[in-house]
Order: structure tokens, then sequence, then C-alpha cells
């Protein structure tokens, strides 16, 4: 059997081709058999804003809509700018520790900043 059907994360052999990706049932892990694979797994981890910019450690982002903040009945207004922000693993989805002006230091989703 070939290394191209032989699935890279887990290593099965009972990978199975769909049009032009290779799926193995065992882990539903996909490839193509172009070895464009190596580069989607650099993709996965890294954090990226609304418009798909990728974001760093530090970087200065903007809030684009208003965020209730649970527990509270303060609210971050969309427009807010944000300063050094740091990445870190998502709990929740909320995958950027910050600190606010006003409010302090609180957790966002990138799904709710465009890096400024």
């Amino acid at each position: 059997m070939s290394d191209v059907t032989k699935c890279p994360k887990c290593g099965s052999e009972h990978a199975y081709q769909d049009r032009d990706l290779w799926v193995c049932p065992e882990c539903a892990h996909e490839w193509s058999a172009t070895g464009e694979a190596a580069t989607d797994t650099a993709d996965d981890t890294a954090v990226r804003d609304a418009n798909g910019n990728l974001l760093a450690d530090g970087d200065s982002v903007i809030v684009i809509k208003d965020l209730k903040i649970k527990g509270s009945s303060s609210v971050v207004k969309g427009g807010t700018k944000v300063r050094n922000i740091r990445l870190q693993e998502a709990t929740d989805g909320h995958n950027i520790a910050c600190k606010i002006d006003g409010i302090g230091a609180m957790n966002l989703k990138s799904e709710f900043v465009k890096k400024a």
C-alpha cells in the first residue's frame, strides 16, 4: 500500500479517496494527495481576527461590536481599542487575554475583534 493511502496522523491503512481528498475513517483526518496537509496543520493553531488577519502577542485590536460582560451591567463598546493582547489556549472560545481601560482584565473571542 502506498504512503498516500496511509493516514499521516494515525497511520491507518483504511483511508479512502473522496474527490481530491483522502479521508481516514478512524481519526477523521483529511488530506490531499499533493502534500498540502503540512501547511494546513500550521494554520489550525493560528489565531485570526474577524477579517482573517493573523494575530500575535502584543498586537493592538479593536472591538467590532458591543459586548456584554458576564456577571456585570458593564458593556465593552464597539470601537474600543485594546492594546498589548496575549494569546492563550481557547477556553470556551475566549483565546485573547487583555486589559481594557476602565474595565480591567478580561478574555475576548478573536471573532469579535479586528487588528488595529
